[in-house]
């Protein structure tokens, strides 16, 4: 099978906040970086933010290409845009929050290996809370918690498959919480890899105390990312 690309896709400011000095979005490039089934990184990010992210960028000797892509006024458009920067003889595609610095090798390279078998493929985890849905604040239903997963990513396609997925989504107007989502929509199947609570998406400034957590305990672990892809 060909490497996949990674895609890390930013749509705000939350991707620099700095963790140990460094960008959280930078922190999730490098574990990408030092995956050996990643051969090339396309970043989404918006014009903007862009002459920033690249003085960050000149501070690291990466193994592979880093490239970056103009980000969108959304998830959507952003990873559209960088799936058009995608080289046509890829075989898969991972896609990635820019703001989940603590995936691990071992769940990028399951996930990777599932969407090698059956196409598509997602990091994801049991819901542990009682579910409800509801009609803005009456609750409708309680739905099985056996039967809900919490998405995370990466969420890894064929390369094809998921450039199906956004074009018959544009075609249709149809908009997606993710890219599973699209491919849900395309009428194929999605396979869920168990992620974990640990690869979180840090998503306000109170995060962070449990992302310098996390970080000190992969430092005392020697998880170093930086050591690993400069």
């Amino acid at each position: 099978m060909g490497k996949p690309s990674a895609e890390s896709a930013g749509t705000s400011r939350k991707q620099f906040m700095l963790l140990a000095g460094a960008p959280i979005l930078l922190h999730t490039i490098r574990k990408f970086a030092a995956n050996g089934n990643i051969t090339e990184i396309i970043v989404a990010i918006r014009p903007e933010d862009r002459a920033e992210f690249e003085t960050y960028l000149a501070g690291e000797q990466f193994s592979k290409p880093v490239r970056l892509a103009g980000g969108g006024r959304s998830r959507q458009e952003s990873v559209g845009h960088a799936l058009a920067d995608v080289p046509p003889d890829t075989d898969l595609v991972a896609v990635h929050d820019a703001v989940r610095p603590f995936v691990t090798a071992a769940q990028i390279d399951e996930a990777i290996a599932r969407a090698n078998e059956t196409g598509a493929a997602i990091l994801g985890i049991p819901a542990m809370d009682t579910v409800k849905q509801v009609d803005r604040t009456r609750i409708r239903a309680t739905l099985p918690r056996e039967r809900i997963v919490l998405a995370q990513t990466p969420q890894v396609f064929r390369f094809e498959m998921l450039k199906r997925a956004f074009e018959k989504a544009a075609q249709e107007g149809f908009t997606g919480t993710d890219e599973a989502s699209l491919v849900e929509h395309l009428g194929e199947d999605v396979h869920v890899v168990l992620g974990s609570d640990r690869n979180i998406k840090i998503t306000r400034p109170s995060d962070m105390a449990l992302a310098r957590l996390f970080y000190e305990e992969e430092l005392a672990a020697g998880v170093s990312e930086s050591a690993a892809t400069r």
